[in-house]
């Protein structure tokens, strides 16, 4: 590794006294304290990671249609509860994970009561936010409270088992194994949230408006006798499914996995300070380096999400194929994360983040310039499931990687991980937000007619420019963002080893007996 790379790319060795470095050649090899995951607890903890993802992937596909079409809340209600239910959610998270921050461990553990306790509140907020009330005059208000208490609840559970990583192993190699896992049922849960909420609710089809003259009096009068009750039936139907997926999965995480506490964390610490705490985490130059690196690939994939449905309805006259172009993406990254999985435990993380991102340009680039063609538009979605493969895993498989690195640097700071984590979060919802707005007002400027058959060549154009160009030019820049991130495989190696020699003298000095006794009664 080369040196003179700045504070944050020195070797670990640095951090420590010679005389603990020497430890394997003075003969101390033993781990002490190292336990492998089971397959079982893995599948446990990977299990946890679908409700988010379907609940999600259900809102974010389907809310919009839902609030004009079935509530029949006018647009700029409908505009703001998305807008405003967004920003709540990216807020969200740096408040969560302050007051995680700040609770002590307890017989089930520091983050697991949190996990527990929201749910079965968030699954009423869910099935709140589908249900039509009988009072249209405040409808908006209805949507817009449930929505943003789903959202809180939802990070009270996503936020804490996002953390949950750096507390199921010591390991790096055996919390990478966790996160592959983790990402395949993220990826699968995506596919079924959209399978439920597309094949429940898509029983029932909304015609378009032939000309954008006629007055919506004659569509509403025609469509609202025959197939709203049903339609508001089916999406009830479709939350009801979600919600008891839910809970099972929240079920199966509680009673298959269990959190471990550091060894040498002292049992009477107290809670650090949150704004100490950010603080030391937003001037640690690995972790700014990967945000923003990922910010921008972040936007990138969710620009191409957000308007792939109107892209594919108009740009490519794909309308009846939305679904089936959706779920052939998914299927692809499920099945390439066990891939990507070895590919940067051989390779390196790094060099996965090069590869994996940047193999969606070729495909853009396609897009971009083809006409429309069903088939080949089928393999460029297969072929852009391997980068949304990517995307999902790299982040989540980095960033325990930047925590040990902090926790070299600042020995004696305990209990960040939740911040790392939920400013992680807030800025990728950041750029969800953002990548609605733009999308949003650039289809408007363009003259973008609602439930129109057919868009303006205006619109065609702003369509393929959000879901080619403009992603292509932000994985650009986020590439080269990742090429200032100083954490490589040496690096780690580095980092790992110094950290299994602290863990090491923690355990022979005996700094967690009072622990040990503590983690006994939880296990």
């Amino acid at each position: 590794m080369a040196k003179g790379e700045g504070a944050e790319s020195g070797s670990a060795t640095g951090l420590l006294p010679p005389g603990i470095l020497r430890g394997e050649e003075n003969g101390r090899t033993q781990k002490v304290g190292i336990k492998k995951l089971t397959i079982c607890s893995k599948v446990c903890y990977a299990v946890g990671g679908a409700p988010y993802q379907i609940t999600g992937c259900a809102l974010g596909f389907f809310l919009q249609i839902y609030l004009l079409d079935v509530a029949q809340v006018d647009p700029f209600s409908a505009s703001i509860i998305l807008f405003v239910g967004r920003a709540w959610d990216a807020i969200t998270d740096p408040l969560v994970g302050f007051c995680i921050s700040k609770s002590s461990w307890s017989r089930l553990g520091r983050l697991m009561p949190w996990i527990i306790f929201s749910t079965p509140l968030a699954v009423i907020a869910y099935f709140l936010i589908w249900f039509v009330p009988d009072f249209p005059r405040n409808q908006a208000l209805w949507y817009l409270v449930f929505y943003c208490l789903f959202e809180t609840l939802v990070t009270c559970f996503h936020v804490p088992y996002s953390a949950l990583t750096m507390f199921i192993s010591t390991e790096q190699g055996e919390r990478d194994s966790a996160t592959a896992y983790r990402m395949t049922v993220e990826v699968l849960g995506t596919v079924l949230g959209t399978a439920i909420q597309g094949q429940i609710v898509g029983k029932v089809d909304t015609p378009c408006i032939q000309d954008p003259d006629i007055i919506m009096e004659e569509v509403n009068q025609t469509q609202a006798t025959t197939s709203l009750n049903d339609t508001k039936n089916a999406y009830m139907l479709a939350a009801g499914v979600i919600a008891s997926i839910y809970v099972l999965c929240a079920v199966i995480l509680s009673l298959g996995v269990q959190e471990h506490r550091e060894p040498c964390e002292k049992k009477q610490e107290q809670p650090p300070s949150f704004f100490r705490g950010l603080r030391l985490v937003m001037n640690h130059g690995p972790y700014i380096k990967l945000i923003a690196g990922f910010l921008f690939t972040s936007l990138a994939f969710m620009l191409v999400e957000g308007n792939f449905a109107l892209f594919c309805t108009y740009t490519l006259g794909f309308r009846n194929e939305f679904q089936n172009l959706l779920l052939a993406i998914m299927l692809s990254a499920t099945l390439t994360i066990p891939i990507w999985q070895w590919f940067l435990t051989r390779f390196g993380k790094k060099t996965a983040v090069y590869l994996g991102i940047s193999s969606a340009l070729p495909f853009l680039i396609l897009v971009a310039l083809m006409e429309s063609n069903l088939i080949v538009t089928y393999v460029v979605a297969v072929a852009a499931g391997i980068s949304v493969a990517a995307a999902f895993l790299l982040p989540w498989s980095m960033l325990p990687d930047v925590i040990d690195d902090f926790h070299l640097k600042h020995p004696g700071a305990r209990g960040h991980e939740p911040i790392f984590f939920s400013f992680y979060v807030f800025f990728t919802k950041f750029a969800s937000g953002v990548s609605l707005g733009i999308s949003t007002l650039s289809l408007d400027f363009a003259g973008y007619l609602t439930r129109g058959c057919s868009q303006p060549e205006a619109v065609k154009f702003t369509l393929k420019i959000l879901v080619t160009v403009v992603p292509i030019g932000l994985i650009l820049l986020g590439l080269f963002l990742f090429k200032l991130y100083p954490i490589d495989e040496e690096k780690r190696r580095e980092n790992k080893k110094a950290l299994q020699v602290i863990r090491e003298e923690a355990g022979s000095s005996g700094c967690s007996d009072t622990d040990s006794t503590e983690l006994a009664s939880i296990l």
